[in-house]
């Protein structure tokens, strides 16, 4: 109880007073990132993507984007320390920026959960047609694959209304149970993930120079040669390694969330990024030669490896255990998403803030967020309906709003560091600190994240499709969520920023 206390009077101390179910401890906080970023659901859903676009040495774009949001975790990891409240970019770039960066920055992260969670739905159509013909409810129109083929596209829609209403229903019923399917989840993903890769270690058939020199000749017809395609197999690590910010969203849920948040958020990031390494560079040194092509590996990725080194039994058994991975991801992404809104909505920086930032006396969680956000991640949905290869685009405009508000919170936190920040704020009290690191880190974060977001919104033909509604869509959806958000904010919310009464500490300062 006394750290609760401490909890309520250091929350306090911004304004806040104590809400939410503060009940989470360290794994629980690591695993709220881990689950965002689920190295089974992103690995299994998009590999066949770095296999079709760059082949096996796409390996080496796993390594850079490593290294790059590692950057960037490094960051956010000594603001978690010092600004320990919900919301994490949207209240740490509040308080290194202007209301009005913190606003669109927000309004960005809530744009990229709210897409992400039909994109990661959309991972039932990868595996669970494999596990059982019985799951592809909606006949095939056609020989056509995941990205062309409309009964494929509309199946995938079934099976992701399925999950999200099951998200739904458990981020209204409150953070506890939210938090123990999380745990569960996350405990037999990392079991299943270590135990995947020590069995294919055991099955290697080629050396490692064999998988990282191999590219499957993808490199022909790009001007850039195979540097060209590599940027595109970049879009499968893109997709994995984002979301580990989300330890810090949760930060009001959270014991002494100052000391556990910042090492959370890296723990799971390096948890993500090493496993997916030793899973892609051991999966392509144990297939098959029979399966050691562009064919198999472009068409399903990890999911064909699996089945091509242990069996069809065995490997569905995996395959079951990836489900439940991406059960739990969603979940944590759609818990995130509302942690998001309600710290928005606090602040009144969103229309119907009342509403939207109510919060359940029994369940102690934003009920109205939940149902609100699962309603618009179905519609989004219907999307690959009229577009199979909506699922690329849907995929990458997540990707792109996150890293846009990634750079919103770096570039301020960059002039902040030149001016300063932090000084000795937190010294003596144990705060994550980079010292003496801090600017190069920050410059790398900017740098790297700069480079990635003309990365995705680059129209290309052979990944987005040919009509220019499909090539354009995700630079166009970046513009429009930007105008629209520049609309709102001047148009309306920009003289309504202020804490709402039913949410305001009794006292309340600026901390740090």
């Amino acid at each position: 109880m006394a750290a609760t206390d401490n909890d309520t009077r250091d929350l306090a101390q911004f304004g806040y007073k104590q809400e939410l179910d503060r009940s989470l401890g360290s794994f629980s906080s690591f695993a709220a990132g881990f689950s965002y970023l689920s190295i089974l659901t992103g690995m299994f859903q998009t590999s066949f993507l770095g296999f079709l676009f760059a082949g096996p040495a796409f390996i080496w774009a796993w390594i850079f984007v490593f290294f790059g949001q590692l950057m960037v975790a490094l960051q956010f990891a000594e603001l978690a320390a010092h600004f320990p409240i919900a919301g994490s970019v949207y209240q740490w770039s509040k308080q290194v920026a202007s209301k009005a960066v913190a606003w669109h920055v927000g309004w960005f992260y809530v744009c990229c959960q709210i897409v992400t969670v039909p994109a990661v739905a959309l991972a039932y159509q990868v595996i669970l047609p494999q596990i059982s013909a019985d799951f592809q409810i909606v006949d095939l129109e056609s020989d056509g694959g995941f990205l062309t083929d409309a009964g494929v596209a509309k199946n995938a829609v079934l099976l992701g209304f399925v999950l999200i209403a099951f998200t739904t229903i458990i981020n209204v019923i409150g953070v506890r149970l939210m938090a123990t399917i999380n745990n569960v989840g996350v405990a037999a993903e990392l079991i299943t993930a270590v135990a995947v890769t020590i069995l294919l270690v055991t099955q290697v058939t080629r050396g490692p120079g064999d998988v990282l020199g191999e590219t499957f000749g993808t490199g022909a017809g790009h001007d850039w040669g195979y540097f060209g395609a590599l940027i595109i197999g970049a879009y499968m690590g893109l997709y994995v390694m984002y979301g580990f910010d989300t330890a810090g969203a949760l930060a009001e849920e959270t014991t002494d969330p100052r000391k556990i948040a910042p090492p959370s958020i890296l723990r799971a990031l390096y948890a993500s990024g090493i496993m997916g390494f030793l899973m892609i560079l051991f999966g392509t040194m144990a297939i098959s030669d029979e399966g050691f092509n562009a064919d198999t590996l472009g068409a399903g990725g990890l999911t064909a490896i699996t089945i091509d080194v242990f069996g069809s039994t065995f490997g569905k058994i995996i395959l079951v255990l990836v489900v439940v991975a991406i059960t739990v991801c969603c979940l944590a992404i759609h818990a995130a998403a509302v942690r998001m809104i309600f710290a928005m909505a606090r602040d009144n920086n969103l229309p119907g803030s009342a509403t939207l930032a109510k919060i359940s006396e029994t369940a102690r969680v934003p009920r109205f967020p939940a149902v609100l956000v699962g309603v618009l991640a179905m519609l989004i949905l219907l999307f690959n309906i009229i577009n199979p290869r909506a699922f690329t685009i849907i995929i990458s405009c997540g990707i792109i709003f996150m890293y846009c508000a990634y750079i919103g919170t770096t570039v301020p936190l960059l002039k902040k560091r030149l001016a300063g920040w932090p000084g000795e704020a937190g010294a003596g009290k144990g705060y994550f600190k980079l010292g003496k690191w801090a600017v190069i880190t920050n410059v790398l974060a900017i740098a790297y994240g700069a480079s990635m977001i003309v990365n995705l919104a680059w129209p290309r033909v052979d990944f987005y499709g040919p009509l220019w509604y499909q090539k354009w869509g995700v630079a166009g959806a970046t513009v429009g969520i930007l105008v629209i958000g520049l609309v709102l904010y001047h148009g309306y919310q920009k003289n309504q920023f202020g804490v709402l009464e039913d949410h305001r500490a009794e006292t309340g300062a600026a901390a740090d």
